[in-house]
């Protein structure tokens, strides 16, 4: 499966918003979990660019921004 076939495949239900997101618009991302990888787009523009990571890449950058 290729990342757009991928993409696709993920639910809309599957999204889900930043903790870090407020009810006041601004920035805000939502991520999406698939087998072996992650998704990230715009919360304002669901149908725009999206992101793929590696789930394990994925982890090493949340690790990362965490700290």
């Amino acid at each position: 499966m290729n990342v757009e076939e991928s993409v696709r495949a993920v639910p809309e239900s599957a999204w889900f918003k930043s903790s870090y997101s407020s009810g006041e618009g601004g920035e805000c991302v939502e991520v999406a979990n698939a087998v072996g990888s992650v998704h990230v787009r715009d919360s304002k523009n669901k149908g725009g660019a999206m992101l793929n990571f590696e789930a394990e890449r994925w982890a090493t950058f949340v690790a990362f921004a965490s700290h």
